[in-house]
């Protein structure tokens, strides 16, 4: 299944272990915690983008596509509940 960031509360933005994107305090530089959305989700990073992420790395070589969404969707889960990410 797809993921919806649509209606998200963004957990991964919440969650950021990227220096480009953390402002400091392990939060999205990006991230409207008002609204709980990306400010330039449109022109997002790469890492940020899991469709592209799988097509620009080539991932299918690896793994379906429902795979991929199945890892995404996984990690969102954890991470909205606070749970440690294994794999």
């Amino acid at each position: 299944m797809p993921l919806d960031c649509s209606k998200c509360d963004a957990p991964c933005c919440r969650h950021v272990k990227s220096d480009f994107l953390d402002r400091g305090d392990g939060v999205c530089k990006w991230l409207d915690q008002q609204k709980g959305i990306c400010r330039i989700y449109d022109d997002r990073p790469l890492l940020c983008n899991v469709d592209k992420y799988y097509e620009e790395h080539n991932l299918k070589r690896y793994m379906s596509k429902e795979e991929w969404y199945d890892i995404n969707n996984e990690c969102c889960e954890k991470l909205r509940f606070g749970d440690k990410i294994v794999r």
